[in-house]
């Protein structure tokens, strides 16, 4: 445990009913005693005046106590609720510093938390999740991981890898034995069934990444293709200007919205051309940072025209290999049936953004991309490094039966399964960094 007190404002800033300061650490019960007077017994929630060092009052409200180690950092806990006024929690949190604690740093009380084995990296990042959820069915997975679901699993597969490793290094051991282990059935059976778990597993935190971070998808093209008309039909309200004028969007428009619980950004960009305007080459500028950054492109052109050669031109210009979606708008005016076809160009959206033709079948089609279904009652909310953790656990697990199948190398398997073994580690933090934890806890509200 720290022997540093740490203290924060739990409650966003600003203007509301209760407001709550959160203490933790070795000093709260001495603090305790000089803001109200006493002790407050545990875990019950007693009305106080919380007094300076002058025993002037500063507020009256809640006190609630919580020993070590029974607390959600596994240290002293003392919360104060009082009167969600800025000026009354501010004066309350300088005199829980002036008494000894230290304002916590972002994500301190889930890290000590942590440290103090209350919970696992994952479930620490599931409190953030939880708290940063876009939609319901992300805030339930977030939930199932904060429980611990997506732990258990991992521990259960680092259970098995690890009684498999055992197997295999104890037949190396003994090589004297008649039987050849390494040839038999078990083995072979047992590395498949932990590559098939293993893939399991990623394809519902693949789910759960698609729930908690969603897509980003840029609409871009050339001017009056319509890409504004599809972002308000998009987002079913007028979020951007319309006009028969080239060129109207100048600047990023950004709108957020989910499809049957999937988030996603969806951004507006200027039109792509040759631009002798300042405030257009700007836009443009702009409109190709976030081309580049995009998780999918929502390239538009107008159906009545087809891809013209300035349209082939700026198609050629995007990165190579992200995924493009060619939208055909104004099918209302070309007479295009709506909905998806697949070529050997790719997938293409016929489409009427004004009129809302095709606007269904575009939806389906970007869940489909995510990957995305819309039963989650199993699903857990999981991060990119959780997914390349368990993407390099399969690798290793595969290549070791590689390599078992082609020349019986048990050692390599033995290796392999160890080097497995660490990567699921990362993921519930039993191998872990400083780096790592940094980058993690910094992302955390300053009263989580």
């Amino acid at each position: 445990m720290s022997n540093e007190t740490i203290a924060a404002l739990a409650t966003p800033p600003g203007r509301g009913g209760i407001g709550i300061v959160r203490v933790s650490g070795p000093g709260v019960t001495t603090i305790a005693t000089a803001l109200l007077g006493d002790l407050p017994p545990p875990r019950k929630a007693v009305l106080r005046h919380f007094r300076d060092v002058r025993q002037q009052s500063i507020d009256e409200g809640v006190a609630l106590y919580f020993p070590a180690p029974h607390s959600f950092t596994g240290e002293d806990i003392l919360e104060l609720q009082g009167h969600g006024g800025p000026v009354v929690m501010d004066m309350l949190l300088a005199e829980v510093c002036q008494l000894g604690a230290r304002p916590a740093r972002p994500g301190e009380f889930s890290e000590r938390a942590f440290m103090n084995d209350r919970i696992d990296l994952a479930q620490a990042e599931a409190i953030a999740d939880l708290i940063d959820s876009g939609s319901s069915q992300a805030a339930r997975a977030a939930l199932r991981s904060l429980d611990g679901e997506f732990s258990r699993q991992v521990q259960a597969l680092a259970e098995e890898m690890l009684r498999l490793r055992i197997y295999v290094e104890a037949a190396i051991d003994f090589p004297e034995e008649e039987i050849d282990f390494l040839a038999a059935d078990k083995v072979h059976h047992d590395v498949e069934a932990l590559s098939a778990s293993l893939q399991a597993l990623m394809a519902n935190a693949q789910q759960g990444c698609v729930l908690r971070e969603g897509l980003v998808l840029v609409i871009a093209g050339l001017p009056n293709a319509g890409k504004s008309s599809l972002l308000n039909a998009l987002a079913a309200r007028d979020t951007a200007i319309v006009t028969e004028i080239p060129g109207t969007t100048r600047d990023i428009l950004r709108e957020t919205i989910q499809i049957d619980g999937l988030p996603l950004q969806i951004i507006d960009t200027a039109g792509l051309r040759e631009a002798g305007d300042i405030v257009e080459q700007e836009g443009i500028r702009r409109a190709w940072q976030e081309i580049e950054r995009a998780d999918r492109i929502l390239f538009v052109v107008d159906d009545q025209e087809g891809m013209t050669a300035g349209a082939k031109r700026l198609f050629a210009q995007l990165p190579e290999g992200l995924p493009v979606t060619m939208v055909h708008n104004k099918i209302d005016l070309s007479r295009h049936a709506p909905g998806m076809l697949r070529d050997e160009q790719g997938e293409h959206s016929y489409i009427s953004a004004r009129g809302g033709l095709g606007i269904d079948s575009l939806k389906t089609h970007l869940k489909d991309c995510a990957g995305y279904r819309e039963t989650t009652t199993d699903t857990f909310s999981a991060r990119r490094r959780h997914l390349d953790a368990l993407r390099r656990a399969r690798e290793l697990v595969e290549h070791g039966q590689q390599q078992l199948a082609q020349a019986q190398a048990g050692e390599l398997l033995a290796e392999d399964l160890r080097q497995a073994h660490q990567a699921l580690g990362e993921i519930t933090g039993e191998c872990r960094s400083d780096d790592l934890l940094g980058a993690i806890f910094s992302s955390f509200c300053i009263g989580k």
